[in-house]
């Protein structure tokens, strides 16, 4: 039996083991990390065979592997909503991307998704590349907007380390853009998608209205989710798990009936912070209300300074990122967490 055939049937294996981890209905499903769209189509039947059906059911793919046949084949096993890797419009950044596709099959990917009755589409930007300008920047956004998707998440280049990318900075073969274009990059996003129609509602991401992203958007409201396969991480409201990211080790412990699993519980201060991280991501803010009455006193003094500079702005009850908190959103939830 091939590697990849282990991993499904692990996976599916996996769910059974774990079927009572959460105990509230499933209402979305996210088939993701890694590349989904390279399984075969029998593997995906067997798959959603386990899974069953829930109300918002997400595949991600890349636009070179959406087929009539595939994009059928989905819509057939009860996905509802596609997420689209296109990542810029540039084909030459593509290529320093190392991604397979090229820029003129993103909007047939699209239109073939569309046919197959699939209606809610998904497209993920980046932005800040190496010598990118505001123009070619534009030019991106101009191009997704063409699209007309539900739904978009842009993200600016992160060079990681340990990874290709963060070794060619390192030997000075690329540089980072300059904070500010940064800065304008993202402003401009906001601005232009903002006055076609789509949502701000949570930092990287837009939608159209109705079109949030359900399963993303229970990360950031602390609802409890299960996470199946190497190195996912689930929440059952108290406490956090993840499995074991080499995928070997995690097909062998499932397959001896006892996944190999790390642990964590949450302490006050961790689940205070983990509220303070989540919840100022989104357009809601943080509710001091649902606050125990010494955090909310904690984070009302921590959140002084940033409400004087106007990075945050505060209702009485919400806690939310001003237009300039939401660029430098990072430091201000580090600011107001417990050390």
């Amino acid at each position: 039996m091939g590697r990849r055939q282990r991993y499904v049937d692990a996976l599916c294996r996996e769910l059974e083991l774990r079927s009572s981890y959460i105990n509230e209905r499933v209402r979305t499903i996210y088939i993701g990390g890694g590349t989904p769209s390279q399984l075969t189509p029998e593997q995906l039947t067997q798959l959603f065979c386990t899974l069953g059906t829930a109300e918002e059911v997400t595949l991600e793919c890349n636009p070179d592997d959406v087929t009539p046949a595939f994009a059928e084949l989905l819509a057939r096993l009860g996905v509802n909503r596609v997420s689209m890797g296109a990542q810029t419009f540039n084909d030459d950044r593509l290529h320093f991307l190392r991604r397979r596709h090229c820029a003129s099959q993103v909007p047939v990917a699209v239109n073939v998704l569309r046919q197959a009755g699939i209606r809610n589409v998904s497209v993920d930007l980046m932005y800040g590349f190496p010598n990118e300008t505001m123009d070619e920047w534009m030019r991106d956004i101009d191009a997704v907007l063409a699209l007309d998707v539900e739904h978009l998440s842009a993200y600016a280049l992160q060079y990681e380390e340990g990874t290709p990318l963060y070794r060619m900075l390192e030997r000075g073969e690329v540089s980072e853009v300059d904070e500010e274009l940064s800065r304008q990059m993202y402003y401009a996003l906001k601005d232009r998608l903002e006055a076609a129609g789509y949502e701000h509602y949570e930092i990287s991401n837009f939608a159209r209205p109705g079109y949030r992203s359900r399963h993303n958007s229970s990360y950031w409201h602390q609802i409890p989710y299960l996470g199946l396969g190497a190195a996912a991480h689930s929440f059952d409201g108290r406490n956090r798990q993840w499995n074991v990211a080499d995928i070997d080790q995690y097909i062998e412990g499932v397959e001896q009936g006892s996944p190999v699993v790390e642990y964590e519980e949450l302490t006050p201060d961790n689940h205070y912070n983990e509220v303070v991280m989540t919840a100022l991501r989104t357009c809601e803010g943080l509710s001091l209300d649902g606050l125990q009455s010494t955090y909310r006193d904690y984070c009302l003094r921590q959140a002084q300074p940033f409400l004087q500079n106007k990075l945050l702005v505060f209702d009485g009850k919400q806690l939310r990122l001003s237009r300039e908190g939401l660029f430098v959103s990072d430091m201000v939830m580090t600011e107001l967490m417990c050390v």
